[in-house]
């Protein structure tokens, strides 16, 4: 099978899990699949459910942005969360709804096969690490991770949502862009 097929399948998978999430969209993916570079966010937003696409909303347009001040865009990368449905009210995913969707990132990872994969936030350090401390332990630090006896590349940033809330706390971010430009020099 190729990525596509291996994708599709990947989306059945993670459907079945639509009942916990009554009237809400399937918030898949966005980018190329041949990229080197996957970003995993926490969950979609209202604006993502809508859209059915990963990070559009305000932590969105800020994303594109930090992207694009190291050359990259949502083109060149491959988007996608840890929960595919919008939790109730915005809120963030439960440990339950994490170790759910678990699995099917990580058979969402092995199908990409990215040689560096960005996390945004805290539900992404504890979906992939297992990280269940303060952020500021693992942000910024490369780590190498086994999924399923494969070995990836993974840094861990600031959320761009905590971003707009915290604007101070960009200035750490962009150095945590310019450990991700790096590994492209």
């Amino acid at each position: 099978m190729n990525k596509e097929e291996q994708l599709g399948e990947l989306k059945k998978k993670i459907n079945q899990n639509s009942k916990n999430f009554p009237g809400k969209n399937l918030v898949f993916s966005d980018g190329s699949c041949l990229s080197e570079v996957m970003i995993i966010g926490e969950a979609p937003g209202q604006m993502e459910d809508k859209m059915k696409i990963p990070f559009v909303g305000r932590a969105g347009k800020l994303l594109d942005k930090m992207l694009e001040s190291i050359n990259l865009n949502r083109k060149k990368c491959y988007i996608t969360n840890v929960v595919n449905f919008r939790p109730e009210e915005n809120r963030k995913p439960t440990l339950h709804e994490i170790l759910i969707f678990r699995p099917l990132l990580f058979n969402h990872i092995e199908i990409i096969m990215p040689k560096k994969i960005l996390l945004l936030g805290a539900t992404a350090a504890h979906a992939v690490l297992n990280h269940d401390g303060p952020l500021h332990l693992v942000r910024g630090i490369w780590k190498k991770v086994d999924i399923n006896k494969n070995y990836f590349n993974v840094l861990t940033t600031f959320h761009p949502a905590y971003l707009l809330r915290q604007p101070n706390a960009k200035k750490i971010a962009w150095k945590d862009l310019l450990e991700l430009k790096k590994k492209f020099e």
